[in-house]
């Protein structure tokens, strides 16, 4: 029987994505790199703990949610998370972003200083500038003043960021032209912390680290795993969480973070899901994602 595998999430490292599993191995990935995996009959979904602990009851939770967690470990896990509001005292630098997705999808949000722009390629942010810097409330009081005075949201559905992608302007000025408009009118806000160090408008551009210039556009997206499934594919391009898969039907986006809590073996055969996949254009139900 092959050896199976619990993936512990896809992160981005500043040579670009890898896949983390369980026991510490990493998997870079890279463009033209074949993907491929499937999940054995008869497995199911278990819960992935919180804050570095297993579950401590197993607990099997829904193929489709993002979270993986169960609601006990998902609530210890929003308890100690800033983006939950759980943490109040980070003594910690903080700084505030406008990170761009696609056209008319801009979200407001903070970010510890010390990860640099880690936050902004996890959530697939095509171009981003910063704001400010300084304390973790003042960061927090800045994000509410952009959110109540401009109407920016702190958050964008990735069913929404993934719909766009195939409709970004090819010139990086003009992927940087809705957050440079809301940049000057929250420079113009009355009401900014003073301990909040302003920063000026400078626009990073991650059209070219996701490989999404000139990759072809994505058909659909895995909506969720099954026992007896598997996935093959050529990695063209990835922004946040996504991998983007060449197929025999198409592009097919693949949710890295679905395959948490699952048992997975290699699979071989040629490029093609036999995964549930929703295509793009088609209604389909409203998904929770996980907090930005």
């Amino acid at each position: 029987m092959a050896q199976a595998w619990k993936c512990a999430g896809l992160r981005w490292s500043g040579t670009g994505p890898e896949l983390l599993w369980d026991g510490g191995r990493r998997s870079p990935l890279s463009w033209g790199k074949r993907v491929a995996f499937g999940v054995a009959e008869g497995g199911v979904r278990t819960c992935a703990g919180a804050r570095g602990h297993p579950c401590p009851v197993r607990a099997v939770v829904p193929a489709r949610g993002t979270g993986a967690r169960c609601e006990e470990c998902g609530r210890l896990d929003r308890a100690h998370s800033v983006a939950a509001d759980g943490v109040a005292d980070d003594p910690r630098p903080y700084r505030v972003y406008l990170a761009w997705f696609g056209p008319g999808l801009v979200k407001v949000g903070i970010t510890a200083a010390g990860r640099g722009p880690a936050r902004l390629l996890e959530q697939g942010a095509v171009s981003f500038s910063w704001l400010g810097t300084g304390p973790l409330m003042a960061a927090r009081r800045t994000e509410e003043l952009l959110r109540a005075a401009l109407r920016v949201p702190d958050r964008v559905p990735y069913a929404e960021k993934r719909a766009v992608r195939a409709e970004l302007p090819r010139e990086e000025g003009e992927r940087a032209l809705e957050i440079r408009e809301l940049h000057a009118r929250a420079a113009g806000l009355e009401g900014w912390p003073e301990s909040l160090a302003r920063e000026p408008f400078r626009a990073v551009d991650h059209m070219g680290v996701f490989g999404l210039a000139g990759a072809p556009a994505a058909v659909g997206a895995v909506s969720e795993l099954v026992a007896g499934g598997a996935v093959s594919g050529e990695l063209v391009a990835a922004a946040g969480p996504d991998l983007h898969l060449a197929t025999a039907a198409g592009v097919v986006v693949l949710d890295t973070r679905l395959l948490r809590g699952w048992e997975l073996v290699p699979a071989g055969g040629t490029a093609g899901t036999s995964m549930p996949v929703r295509e793009f254009g088609k209604p389909t139900a409203s998904l929770q994602d996980e907090l930005f």
